[in-house]
Parts: structure tokens; C-alpha cells; sequence
């Protein structure tokens, strides 16, 4: 892979390669086919996952000891022909590394073999399975058709596209794998006009039919899953693994969706809709100047990201609308060039309004075209389409069609830069302008965004724009920024806090020292890091080698000594008898075999390159075969892994720390690097919070009414204060309650996402699963000679994360209590009472380690009364 996976990704294409194995076993040992499915929304990175699943599956996975499988050949299916290709390009751009374009293949109307390769991925979609299709038809029809149409086929196609697929199915040699793209497609219940008989192509392909046996091995990717669940619990003779499906919390943390989406509509009754496209407008120049401000600050100016406009209208829009919105535009954006408008209507034609030609372009291009400045869409713009830079949407549509609304804002929700920028809620985010909407018709949009409705008059439930744990829809939000009320010394306290990183399943400490090593040389603070890196590690090795000498040459014997036995039946007195032992000499493909269970162990470039720093040369041989004996052999000796893994571990600590000034000084870009190498652990690792540049926060409560502010935030509005929409009644009288304590400095509302400017803390859910928690407040005391930090958390013990994040909460008390003053635990009991636990206590800690019941706890002598 060229993109290092999220580790949810990363969990995900595990699971997958799980099932895959299981139904590879299931297919030619049992004789039974297999479905199961991936559900992740809009933005997760479904096609990177795939691409790993796939490339683990021709060339096997040392993460996930996952071997790969000779005969794979994979279909994948789609219900959109523009998707084929498309699919094709990001499978080879920006996925996938180690397969070549030549294993990639579109299927056209010309396609004509007898069966698939293996090793190969070929793409199809539905119309090309219609009765109508040239694929469809053999050589026997054509001989039948007349020569007007005859003319147009192929000449005397010797199998059709299904009998391709059934002599796939039938080759034992061969495992075909259907993968069902947006697998929500083509399982629409039946309409009354269908007949009863009638199937979809889709059904057909899992199913089975005329001849054709069902495909052994199905696979359905989409962010809407239940569809295909039903259809595969329907399939006659099929087994169904259980739904995978990604948590939105993780999706939304990854920093891959924005956060914010910022809503704007009329607060009184009128007709507005110039009035807030020239507002759309102005918030687009405003984004792409802030976003060329954040290019120059990262000194990344040759490619700064270019903010889109997007202006939604009816499905019918009338020439006079057209023309009135592009004169409003043009009037409140006059330095925009000619060519800079354009549209993606379903016509696929140039318009002609006026003195205006607007040009059509396919959905799929705009992204790359960053010439085009704002776009005309009608409905939800094709599936699989996303623009990570359209961040303004204005809406033409009226108040009923809130979910061709959100459809389209679930392929707007992207960050450009596929990461959170640091600390700046404003490029987090995305515009909404809704000129037909009131008070209560936004607030129907915001809560399908929020995953708190579905939108039930979606036809295919393809518009899902994430929502996860994090994501917040905001009303007139206003941005705050530094509070210069705040004294340095306060700042340089937050700068110190630790947070920590969610740890990774399969997380090796050798490849997370070489992916270290290999940043700390791109970046210029080591030279020849990579060489120094194995250098240490061959040293490691070298010294377990003599160490364990005797245990290599027993391994080593073990290895090149064959052994076996004969036997032999005797017909006359029935006895089975051992004739003789015999010992033969392994073969290179024996040894290879024995050497590709190091390189799991050791990780595969450091197998190699050590044997490579063993093998002895000389004129007949390149000693590459002693070299990889050996290897083998101290990789099963117990303990050998265990010591280069802690090895490997102790030097990227210690260059994480020698580095760690330097690295705070690279650009966004580079530094999101090494927090993705720090996370490569399966522990949580220490690192810090960046401070925030701008905060945004709601001024308006839901009815409208004002939000009540507060003094002292580390970020603050004008006039040095911040508003606590967020905040309930409890919480806010924790807030004021630590106001008004003798020496209070400052407080910060920590961030409910574990963004990069927010303190978070990881801890094992009840499935035992990494997760990670974001405490409400930090708070800042003492005097400015010795400022002290607290954590205090206001956290419902009715909540089922409650106990989970409480024993997390220990653990981090335990690693950096030293660090806090404070770290408590408050929650509001049945009487209104407001209870608190001392972290900091060490009988309070046993006692909530030794807890099953969050509620028993803030009622016991552990907890005091706040």
C-alpha cells in the first residue's frame, strides 16, 4: 500500500483477510459458498481497504499472517458504468503499489475468454449483464441475427461473459471472489408490476441460475448495508459471516471526515435567496484566502487548496434562475475568470444562458480541476463521486428535500487534505446555506447529518455522510480565537500536558522503527537513519545468534533434515509395519517456506537485509541459501522475536525524544507522520496536545435565544469570552464552582473529538477494544510562578462507557499523575447531588478498579460530595 491505513482501516482489512481465508476453506473443503460485508460511510476509505484486502490476497499479508492465495481472481461489480474505470484509476493511484495496471481490467462488450486469470481484478456493472448486451450473447445467436445488428456484434463470440463465469467457478484450481461495490444496489425489494419470477442481475450472480452455479465467495462494500444482509440471508445454500461494520467515531477521529458543519439559513420569513448565495460566495473567497494564509504558513504554496462552490437547484431549474444565480455570483466575485462555472447535470451537454456558456463536467473530474471555482448540481451527485475541496453548498432546494440536501453534503464532508488541520475548526469544516429553510426545517438536515435520523424518503440510503462520535452541526457559530487575556506562562502549562494515542492491533515495533527512521531521513535530522537502524538491529541479532548457538544448529539440522517414514501394509496378516526411516535434504522451496515464517516473525525487510548481512559469498554461490537456513533458524528459537521487538521499541523512544523539538517544528503535513508512527504501538503512547488556532462555537441555542458566555477560555470571541452552549446544567455549575476557587487562571473546554488540540486518554471498552475519551475541562490555577493543571471530567454514570472510561482514567492517573494537581471524576446522583472521585487518591483507584457499577462508586465512601 502507498497510503499507510488508519487503524481502523487497518482493523478492518484484518477482519476481511479472516473471512476471506475462512471462505477460501469453506469453498474447496466444504463445498459451501459465503458471503459476508464491509460497512463503513461516506468518506471511511472503502477503496483503500479494498485495495489492501486485494493486494493481501495475490501477495499475501505479514501483518495479518494471511497467505496469499494463487488462484484468486476477483469481480468487481458496480451498478454505474463511470464507476469501472474510476474504481480502476484509484485502485492504481492511490492504493495500490505491488499490482500492475495489466492485472486490472475494465470489461468491455469485445471481452472473450474462456475463463478468468487468476491474479487479476476485472471490473463489470450491470448493463453489461442486461439480455441486451453483446456480452451476454454467444456465437449461436448471432448466427441468428439478422445482418443489420449482426454487424454491430462480436464476430462469432465463443463464450458469453456468464459462461466465463461459470467455467471460473468450476475450475478447482481457481477461487472466485464478487465484490459488490455500494452492495445496497440491486437488492431493491420487488414492485407489484415485477413478475414473480423475476430476479436482479445482482441475485443472479449470488444466486445462481440457468446453468451458470452461484459465485463461491461474495463481498459487499457500501455504508448502507442492511439491504444486502437481507438479500444474502434470503440466498439459498449461502453461509453469512457476520456484518463488519466501522465505527463512525473512529472514521470521524481519523481526521479523514471534517467536523464541523456550519448551517445557515433565514431567521425571518422573506424571499433571500440572492441574499444568502452572496453570503455563500463571500464564505468561499473567505475559505480559499484562509487556506492560501495556511499554505504560506506550511511553506506548501505550489498546492494549496482551491475551496469549491457549490449551488444546488431543482431538478428542473428555469433559465432565469440559472442566470440570476450566476449574476449573483459574478456581482459578489467579479476577479472570478471566465471558465470558472461549470455543472454536472445529467444532460452531459454545454449551456447556453444568455451571454453565460456553462460547461458540463463529469462529477468524478472536478476534484483535479481546481480551475472550476463553483459548480451547478441537481440531485445527489452519482455514487462513489466526492470533492474533498467543494466546502460551500448552497441549496436552492426547498425545505422538503432535505435528504437530496444531505446526499450531496455526504460527498462534500472530506477533508482536502485527507487530515485534520490542527487546532482550526474553520478549515474542519463545511458550509451549508439553506435560503428555504427555517429554524426547524435545518434542524431536520442536522440531525440525518448527525446519524440521528435516517431519511427515510431515501431511496438507496446512499447519501450517508458519516456522523460519527465528534461530528457537530453548528447554528451560527462564531469563531473564537486566541484569548490575549491569557498569560503566557498559562500557555506554556498547556504545553506540557500529555495526551495519548490509540494503540494498533497489529502493530510490529521493527516496522514502526523503519517507517521512523525512514521520516527522520526525508525530513533531514538523521542522516542514514534506515542504515544506523539496522545496523543496531543486526547487532541485536548477531549477539542472539552466538547466544544461542547450540539452539540454531538444532533448528538448522531441523530444517535442511527432511524426515520420514515408510510403511508398509502386509494384505496377508492385515498389520501395518514400519519398514524404514528416511531423511532427505531440503529443497530452496522448503527453506523458503521456513524463511517467510521469520520474516512475520521479524518483519520482512529486516529478515532479508539480515540475511543479506550474514551470507557468506564465494565464486559458486551468493550464499543467500545458508543465509536464509540460519535466519529460520533463530527466528524459531523462543525469545528471538521478543528482543529485537524490544529493541527495535527502545530506539524509536529514544529517537522520538531526541527528536521531538525538531519534529515540532515541521510542517502539519510531516508532523501527522510521526503521530501516526508514535500510534504504531500496542500500548497507548505519550504525546502531546497542540494548541488551538480557531474554536468555533454556537451563539444561538436551538429556540434561538442567546447562548450564555463565560470569561477566562483559553480561546475567546471579541470581547474575551466563550460560549458553553455545550455544556448541561451540572456541568456548567462544575465550571463555575472551579471559577470561583482562590488562584483560578484560565480553563479549557476540551474538544469531544480526539483531535489534535485535545487531551485524550485512552482505555479498553467492553469488548476490550482501544478506545479513546476526551475529558470536559482543563483547568488552570496557582500563581504564574508555578501554574498548576487539572482534569476534571463530568461524566454520567448512567452512560455504559461510564465504569470503562473511569478505569482508563486510572490507568493515565497512574503513568501522569504526577503531572496534574488534580484529575477528578465528578457526576450529578439521582438526588441532584454532585459527587466527585479523587484520581489522584490511590484508595479510590482500587476501588474503581475493583467496580462493577459506575453508580455504586459515586455513592460509596470512595467518592465526596463535590
Amino acid at each position: 500500500m502507498r497510503f499507510t491505513l488508519k487503524e481502523y482501516q487497518n482493523d478492518a482489512v484484518g477482519q476481511m483477510l479472516t473471512y476471506f481465508s475462512d471462505a477460501r476453506e469453506d469453498f474447496h473443503r466444504k463445498g459451501r459458498n459465503v458471503s459476508f460485508s464491509l460497512a463503513a460511510t461516506t468518506g471511511a476509505g472503502k477503496t483503500v481497504m479494498a485495495a489492501a484486502v486485494i493486494e493481501s490476497l495475490f501477495l499475501g499479508n505479514d501483518d495479518w499472517d494471511f497467505e496469499a492465495d494463487q488462484g484468486a481472481v476477483v469481480l468487481w461489480f458496480t451498478d454505474d458504468p463511470s464507476l469501472n474505470e474510476q474504481t480502476r484509476l484509484r485502485l492504481v493511484e492511490a492504493a495500490c503499489d505491488r499490482i500492475a495496471h495489466s492485472q486490472l481490467h475494465v470489461i468491455e462488450n469485445t471481452f472473450n475468454r474462456e475463463k478468468f486469470e487468476s491474479g487479476k481484478v476485472y471490473f463489470l456493472n450491470s448493463q453489461k449483464l442486461s439480455k441486451k448486451s453483446l456480452l451476454v450473447r454467444g456465437a449461436a445467436e448471432d448466427e441468428q441475427t439478422p445482418l443489420v445488428e449482426r454487424s454491430v456484434s462480436p464476430d462469432l463470440r465463443a463464450f458469453t461473459i456468464w459462461e466465463t463465469i461459470k467455467n471460473t467457478i468450476e475450475d478447482d484450481r481457481l477461487t472466485l471472489y464478487l465484490i459488490l461495490d455500494e452492495a445496497h444496489k440491486g437488492m431493491r425489494k420487488l414492485t407489484k408490476s415485477d413478475r414473480e419470477d423475476r430476479t436482479t442481475i445482482v441475485k443472479r450472480l449470488v444466486n445462481g441460475g440457468s446453468g451458470v452455479p452461484p459465485v463461491p465467495v461474495v463481498w459487499g462494500i457500501s455504508a448502507t448495508i442492511e439491504r444486502f444482509s437481507e438479500a444474502m440471508s434470503q440466498a439459498q445454500g449461502r453461509f453469512t459471516y457476520p456484518d463488519y461494520e466501522v465505527d463512525p467515531a473512529l472514521i470521524q477521529e481519523s481526521g479523514l471526515l471534517k467536523d464541523d458543519i456550519r448551517l445557515d439559513f433565514p431567521s425571518e420569513s422573506g424571499v433571500f435567496d440572492t441574499v444568502l448565495l452572496k453570503r455563500g460566495t463571500r464564505k468561499v473567497r473567505e475559505s480559499a484566502a484562509q487556506w492560501k494564509q495556511y499554505a504560506e504558513e506550511q511553506g506548501t504554496t505550489s498546492d494549496p487548496v482551491v475551496p469549491l462552490l457549490v449551488v444546488q437547484v431543482p431538478n428542473t431549474p428555469s433559465d432565469s434562475l440559472l442566470v440570476s444565480a450566476i449574476d449573483t455570483i459574478r456581482e459578489e466575485w467579479p476577479e472570478l475568470p471566465a471558465g470558472s462555472i461549470a455543472h454536472v447535470f445529467g444532460e452531459h451537454a454545454n449551456i447556453q444562458l444568455g451571454d453565460y456558456v456553462i460547461p458540463y463536467v463529469a462529477p468524478e473530474k472536478v476534484q483535479d480541476r481546481s480551475h472550476i471555482r463553483v459548480i451547478l448540481a441537481k440531485d445527489a451527485i452519482s455514487t462513489g463521486w466526492d470533492c474533498p475541496r467543494a466546502e460551500v453548498l448552497v441549496s436552492f432546494r426547498p425545505a422538503t428535500d432535505r435528504t437530496h440536501i444531505t446526499q450531496l453534503l455526504g460527498r462534500m464532508v472530506r477533508t482536502p487534505l485527507a487530515r485534520r488541520i490542527t487546532g482550526n475548526d474553520r478549515l474542519n469544516s463545511v458550509e451549508c446555506v439553506l435560503p428555504f429553510f427555517n429554524r426547524a426545517t435545518a434542524t431536520g438536515v442536522a440531525e440525518i447529518l448527525l446519524g440521528k435520523s435516517s431519511g427515510d424518503d431515501s431511496e438507496d440510503g446512499s447519501g450517508g455522510s458519516g456522523g460519527g462520535e465528534g461530528r457537530r452541526v453548528l447554528y451560527k457559530p462564531v469563531d473564537m480565537v486566541v484569548n490575549q487575556a491569557v498569560p503566557a506562562e498559562v500557555w506554556d502549562a498547556f504545553d506540557a500536558i500529555p495526551s495519548q494515542t490509540l494503540p494498533r492491533k497489529a502493530a510490529k515495533p521493527t516496522k514502526r522503527l523503519t517507517a521512523l527512521a525512514q521520516a527522520l531521513s526525508r525530513d533531514h535530522l538523521l542522516a542514514d537513519a534506515r542504515k544506523v537502524a539496522y545496523a543496531e538491529l543486526f547487532a541485536v541479532l548477531d549477539g542472539l545468534m552466538a547466544r544461542h548457538k547450540e539452539q540454531v544448529q538444532v533448528a538448522t539440522t531441523g530444517i535442511l533434515d527432511v524426515r520420514g517414514e515408510t510403511l508398509i501394509a502386509s494384505v496377508h496378516n492385515k498389520n501395518v509395519v514400519v519398514a524404514e526411516k528416511f531423511t532427505e535434504i531440503a529443497d530452496e522451496r522448503s527453506v523458503d517456506s521456513d524463511f517467510k515464517v521469520a520474516q512475520r516473525l521479524l518483519s520482512p525487510d529486516l529478515a532479508r537485509k539480515y540475511a543479506d548481512h550474514i551470507a557468506v559469498e564465494d565464486d559458486d554461490d551468493d550464499g543467500l541459501f545458508d543465509a536464509h537456513v540460519k535466519v529460520a533458524a533463530l527466528a524459531q528459537v523462543n525469545g528471538v522475536q521478543e528482543a529485537v521487538d524490544r529493541e527495535a521499541d527502545a530506539l524509536a523512544t529514544k529517537w522520538l525524544s531526541q527528536f521531538r523539538v525538531a519534529i515540532k517544528g515541521l510542517t502539519d503535513e510531516r508532523k501527522a507522520v510521526y503521530d501516526d508512527i508514535v500510534a504504531m504501538s500496542v500500548e497507548p503512547q505519550r504525546t502531546g496536545v497542540a494548541r488551538p488556532k480557531v474554536r468555533s462555537e454556537e451563539t444561538e441555542y436551538s429556540d434561538g435565544s442567546k447562548v450564555v458566555t463565560k470569561p477566562g477560555h483559553l480561546m475567546a470571541d471579541e470581547n474575551g469570552d466563550f460560549p458553553i452552549s455545550s455544556l448541561n446544567q451540572w456541568e456548567t455549575k462544575v465550571l463555575e464552582s472551579e471559577m470561583g476557587q482562590p488562584g483560578f487562571l484560565a480553563w479549557y473546554r476540551n474538544p469531544g473529538r480526539a483531535s489534535e488540540d485535545s487531551l485524550a486518554i485512552a482505555y479498553k471498552d467492553g469488548k476490550g477494544d482501544w478506545r479513546r475519551m476526551c475529558p470536559d475541562f482543563i483547568f488552570f490555577h496557582g500563581d504564574l510562578s508555578d501554574v498548576k493543571v487539572s482534569i476534571v471530567d463530568p461524566h454520567g454514570f448512567h452512560l455504559r462507557d461510564a465504569l470503562p472510561k473511569l478505569v482508563g482514567l486510572v490507568d493515565f492517573t497512574e503513568e501522569y499523575g504526577a503531572e496534574f494537581h488534580r484529575i477528578e471524576a465528578v457526576a450529578e446522583t439521582k438526588d441532584k447531588r454532585l459527587r466527585v472521585l479523587d484520581l489522584k487518591s490511590s484508595s479510590v483507584r482500587e476501588a474503581i478498579k475493583g467496580a462493577s457499577d459506575a453508580e455504586q462508586l459515586y455513592l460509596s465512601a470512595a467518592a465526596t460530595d463535590y
